[in-house]
């Protein structure tokens, strides 16, 4: 199937009122600008620097999309980051939202919409907060968000987790369901500058679960553009 019919298909199969954000990293402008012209409306990267070289192909195409920060942010890249990114997904600390909020302004911008990203299954090679390095964890993130909601510039809007990667996405879903509860309990604080709509979680092998689970935005690539040249082989 084509990339079109792909996303189609997905499109139809998921609720409409669950965001698809094309995870693009490593895709070619041409892969990305069919995707659109499919439909697609959220564009997801893992990288500033290639993010601004797909931007710029796109000419007036990359405007009609929102582009999401998706990959871990370093300090030193905010300021691009803010000229491409609608969204930051990947916030992990205070003082990452900290710097986020002080470049806004820089960058022509009035508010800034992040989500905190949790590393729910604590693992060791992925980014994100880790609930074994943060006990009682959701305590910690609660305080977290009261912290970032005094910040001006940006508004907390959502939670992003991976979730540990199996063969089988039934053995990821209790930690699915750990995020969800966690979403929620934020949502109740009812903070100023926090507004917690999208809970960011599930990908090409596991979305269907995320989905079941809660979550109302799910990042896929693979199921979209098939396998990426470095996987195949």
């Amino acid at each position: 199937m084509s990339i079109s019919a792909n996303y189609i298909k997905i499109r139809q199969e998921i609720p409409k009122e669950v965001t698809i954000v094309l995870s693009v990293k490593t895709r070619t402008v041409e892969e990305i600008e069919e995707a659109i012209n499919a439909g697609a409306t959220d564009i997801g990267q893992n990288y500033v620097q290639e993010a601004g070289q797909m931007y710029s192909a796109l000419q007036k195409k990359a405007t009609k999309v929102r582009w999401h920060m998706i990959g871990h942010l370093q300090t030193n890249k905010i300021n691009k980051a803010l000229r491409i990114f609608d969204v930051i997904q990947t916030v992990d600390s205070a003082e990452k939202a900290a710097a986020i909020d002080k470049r806004v302004e820089g960058a022509r911008k009035r508010i800034v919409p992040v989500y905190i990203e949790i590393n729910i299954g604590s693992e060791f090679s992925k980014a994100g907060i880790k609930p074994a390095e943060h006990e009682p964890f959701e305590e910690y993130i609660e305080k977290l968000v009261m912290d970032m909601s005094k910040l001006e510039r940006i508004r907390v809007e959502g939670l992003m987790t991976m979730g540990p990667r199996f063969g089988n996405p039934e053995d990821v879903r209790p930690y699915f369901r750990r995020t969800r509860k966690i979403f929620e309990r934020i949502k109740a604080l009812d903070s100023p500058n926090v507004d917690m709509k999208y809970l960011s979680m599930g990908m090409t092998n596991s979305y269907r679960t995320a989905i079941e689970e809660g979550s109302n935005m799910v990042r896929i690539g693979t199921a979209i553009f098939g396998k990426r040249k470095c996987d195949i082989g």
